[in-house]
């Protein structure tokens, strides 16, 4: 007779060998991801001659990812995405051409394809070649890394080796480039005017959030203090600029064997090689002594005849960005028609597309807008549309603007919406005479997200920056004085905004994630709206008219970025939408729906399932 406890005990046996089990097949998934990844089995073959249109001799568009990882964590974007973005390139005609197809360009006058790419990655990051490297095989496409020679005698593991580089080199679809020698900041202030000078990138990486974007490369200025004075000799400026160059010189020749030919000045769009016209002519010297092209600006793609080979430019996709926003930017840089993607070609036909572009993805319709302008798309024989009920999840950042309208006619004379725009909900209505607000509800207020007056949020701020530099201090001695000024600070009392204190309102980065599940019920003329499982507002409307239903996207303003960044399109994303008829009796009928049903939602909702565990392993281990 088996006793309890041996029933209980060989009961939890069976489940750490179940347990085990399962952890070693998802092990054995992730080896073989990653074996996939690093070991390529072609070989990457150039364009050919014939894809060479002497009347189409336009230049070049370049393109650098910050770096990829498996699920995308700002500001590196996510593989699938990255594989994404590729296709759509490719499908556009690009093929990628090499540091010497552009030395040849400029100085050779030889022509490129009409359709070409140069594709780089920066920091030289190990994520990037492993997640990265099948998808620009996929393509055929070759790619650039670059990387910082400091990184490879550090023991931090993030980052790509000699060895490491040597042997994506070796399989044919890299070529290797440089940021510079180290990434390191000078000049730097926080948002209220503190000054901190110098900052390695494990400080700045933890002083950040509370930094405005008063800071500098270290190869860009003369190092100041807090007034702006010099704090060191054109003399001492120059042996420090110079120091640099000759240790990133030394350093890749005896890493990898020689020096790359591709330089990224960091950071970009000063209008020269830097801040101040003496340092811009120490980097100058260098870079055209070392290097055999410089990228010296970002934000927009196209490189033609009259750029220069050490003034070229690049745009820096996000993360965020779906395939339709990296098209429409290029679009635009090169002033000619680009075939937007739309996905699910049963879905699109239900639509009219009016302006910018849609693609409709598993239960997702991504509506991109134009440059500073809109999106926006009529569902077709939605005219007599008028007691309705929908359901919506909104998943753009929260800079820009997603809206639903209701009832409205074709040239939005007249229309009943719900939207939201810069984390604002707003309920308004057009009966002919104008637009009418009913509702403008800033949305951290419904969440009752805590509010911080600008004393306090300094005080954090102030706290934080004691607390780095404690962190990584040179000295125990050091590290004690800083945690000791942090703790004093953080005993300080600062006035709140209950004491009269001014508000501290931050701003929405252009990165900000945005997540807001909308419901509307609009029956005659009241209109319930629903934020989150919470009623965000009830009303009612003047106009009782049918008319269509529409999505609409619209950019929100360039926004907040450290970085040297603007954007001026915006993905408006709309998830398992689903619009119902309400009836005068009986049950609600439903119109139109994004969701998918039977097998086909099982299997969809397996993939995402058994993605999200890969996910978590990768992440966690």
């Amino acid at each position: 007779m088996i006793s309890a406890d041996e029933e209980y005990t060989a009961k939890k046996n069976s489940r750490k060998q179940r347990r085990v089990i399962l952890q070693l097949a998802i092990l054995a998934v992730i080896a073989a991801v990653f074996y996939l990844a690093l070991f390529t089995v072609g070989k990457y073959k150039p364009y050919e001659p014939a894809a060479i249109n002497m009347a189409q001799d336009k230049g070049f568009i370049a393109l650098s990812y910050f770096g990829v990882d498996r699920v995308g964590q700002q500001p590196l974007i996510s593989e699938d995405r990255l594989g994404e973005h590729l296709a759509a390139l490719h499908k556009q005609g690009y093929v990628t051409i090499t540091q010497k197809d552009i030395k040849d360009f400029y100085e050779a006058g030889k022509p490129l394809p009409a359709r070409a790419l140069f594709l780089m990655f920066e920091d030289g990051r190990r994520d990037t070649a492993i997640f990265s490297t099948a998808q620009i095989e996929k393509y055929n496409y070759k790619a650039t890394m670059t990387t910082y020679p400091e990184n490879f005698a550090k023991r931090d593991t993030k980052f790509l080796k000699p060895r490491e580089l040597k042997s994506l080199v070796d399989t044919s679809f890299w070529e290797l480039g440089t940021n510079g020698y180290r990434l390191s900041f000078i000049n730097v202030f926080d948002r209220y005017d503190n000054y901190l000078g110098e900052l390695t990138p494990l400080e700045y990486a933890m002083i950040s959030p509370y930094l405005g974007r008063r800071y500098n490369h270290y190869l860009m200025d003369y190092i100041r203090d807090e007034h702006g004075v010099p704090k060191e000799s054109y003399e001492r400026m120059k042996a420090r600029i110079d120091y640099d160059y000759q240790k990133l010189r030394d350093d890749y020749r005896e890493g990898v064997g020689t020096v790359p030919q591709l330089y990224v000045l960091m950071h970009a769009n000063t209008g020269s090689f830097g801040n101040n016209d003496r340092v811009s002519a120490v980097n100058e010297k260098w870079i055209k002594e070392l290097f055999g092209m410089n990228f010296n600006r970002e934000g927009y793609a196209l490189n033609d005849r009259q750029s220069s080979i050490y003034d070229l430019t690049r745009m820096q996709p996000q993360a965020y960005w779906y395939p339709n926003h990296l098209l429409m930017r290029i679009k635009y840089d090169i002033n000619e028609d680009i075939v937007f993607n739309r996905g699910d070609e049963k879905r699109y036909s239900l639509w009219n597309v009016m302006e910018g572009a849609a693609e409709f993805q598993p239960e997702k319709i991504i509506l991109t807008s134009l440059p500073e302008k809109r999106g926006l798309m009529y569902l077709k024989n939605s005219e007599e549309f008028k007691n309705l009920n929908i359901s919506v999840l909104l998943t753009g950042n929260k800079l820009g603007s997603q809206r639903i309208y209701l009832r409205a006619d074709q040239k939005l004379n007249r229309f009943v919406s719900v939207s939201v725009i810069n984390n604002v909900l707003y309920v308004s209505e057009n009966s002919g005479s104008g637009v009418h607000e009913l509702l403008a509800l800033n949305l951290d207020l419904f969440d009752s997200k805590e509010r911080l007056s600008v004393a306090e949020d300094k005080q954090k701020a102030e706290v934080r920056e004691f607390e780095a530099f404690a962190k990584y201090a040179n000295s125990p001695e050091m590290a004690k004085q800083y945690f000791a000024q942090s703790r004093e600070k953080e005993s300080e009392t600062a006035a709140t905004i209950e004491q009269g204190e001014k508000e501290y309102i931050p701003n929405i980065s252009v990165h900000e994630k945005g997540k807001r599940l909308v419901h509307i019920e609009l029956k005659d003329n009241n209109i319930q709206v629903i934020i989150d499982g919470r009623e965000a507002f009830s009303g009612t409307v003047n106009d009782l008219a049918a008319g269509s239903v529409a999505l609409e996207s619209a950019w929100g303003g360039y926004g907040w970025s450290q970085r040297n960044l603007a954007d001026d399109v915006y993905d408006g994303v709309f998830e398992s939408l689903v619009i119902k008829e309400i009836p005068a009796a009986g049950q609600e009928k439903i119109l139109y729906s994004d969701k998918l049903s039977g097998f086909e939602a099982f299997r969809y909702q397996l993939k995402k399932t058994w993605n999200s565990v890969i996910n978590w392993f990768i992440v966690h281990l």
